[in-house]
């Protein structure tokens, strides 16, 4: 069955910067050995998230890259997709994006902001998933 995973932003490290716990999610997939696709809300943000993958950890690479920028983008264990880029759905996908994922997913991760006032969309989001019929799970951060 489809799982849809809610990560509460809690921590300071995370309230600071809530890209790092996009990083911090990435790195568990890959070292699951599950591919990851990242939709990104916006290109600065695809852009945001691509250097901080080089730079969050000094000891460890994140194989990454943007979704458009290369042909060979199917081997690729982190792919950033911006909102104008489609590719192919992953069975583990991280939204980062105002609106659901649709489905062709196994499991899809939602980080949900510090502030309770810009939790509303992750509130549609849920019921959504509700909806689908996924298993939800919520994990504080």
């Amino acid at each position: 069955m489809p799982r849809a995973d809610f990560y509460l932003i809690g921590q300071p490290r995370f309230r600071e910067q809530p890209l790092l716990l996009v990083c911090e999610l990435a790195r568990k997939a890959v070292q699951a050995g599950q591919p990851l696709l990242v939709l990104a809300a916006s290109h600065a943000q695809a852009e945001a998230l691509d250097d901080l993958m080089w730079s969050f950890d000094p000891d460890e690479y994140l194989p990454h890259q943007i979704a458009g920028l290369d042909e060979d983008e199917s081997d690729v264990e982190v792919l950033i997709a911006p909102p104008e880029q489609s590719p192919p759905m992953r069975p583990l996908v991280l939204n980062l994006r105002d609106e659901p994922v649709p489905a062709g997913f196994e499991r899809v991760l939602e980080v949900v902001p510090a502030d309770p006032a810009a939790r509303g969309p992750l509130r549609e989001r849920w019921k959504h998933y509700q909806a689908q019929g996924l298993e939800l799970n919520k994990f504080d951060m």
